[in-house]
């Protein structure tokens, strides 16, 4: 990975609107309108027990993890993007360690996530990160798409 730092986004930072206008557009061009949260952006970010980290390069946003801990048992990873033209430069790797390591910061002994089955880039990447599927979830985006459901433990 390049010169790109991981930063946690601060609700009162000056350059939040900025990010967050950054990342709904990276939203709304990688996923479909149906599994987007670029509507619900400013909602998902106020919820507590939610995180959000973003990889700054040069100043521009090419990536982001949101992720939430409902409780101190289970860390949910919701999101997890990269800008297409920075993708397979280690980014979604470096952002989903470090979603890992501010779950292991609150004890958390548990993180899950989905993902469809036909995106095996990000599937890989979640297995080398010890990731293990637990099912199938028929229909889970939509009547043709599936999901996998997958855990890691502390």
């Amino acid at each position: 990975m390049s010169n790109g730092v991981i930063v946690e986004l601060q609700r009162n930072s000056t350059n939040c609107a900025k990010v967050v206008e950054d990342i709904v557009k990276l939203e709304k061009k990688i996923f479909p309108k149906h599994e987007s949260l670029a509507r619900f952006f400013d909602e998902e970010l106020k919820k507590k027990n939610s995180g959000l980290l973003f990889l700054d390069l040069d100043g521009e946003v090419v990536g982001y993890v949101m992720y939430s801990w409902p409780s101190s048992l289970y860390a949910t990873i919701a999101k997890l993007a990269v800008k297409e033209n920075y993708r397979r430069q280690g980014h979604g790797e470096a952002l989903l360690k470090a979603a890992i390591e501010k779950c292991r910061t609150r004890n958390i002994q548990r993180i899950g996530l989905h993902v469809d089955p036909l995106r095996t880039a990000a599937v890989t990447l979640y297995k080398k990160l010890g990731f293990q599927v637990d099912s199938l979830i028929q229909g889970y985006y939509s009547a043709d798409r599936d999901a996998y459901r997958m855990h890691k433990l502390k």
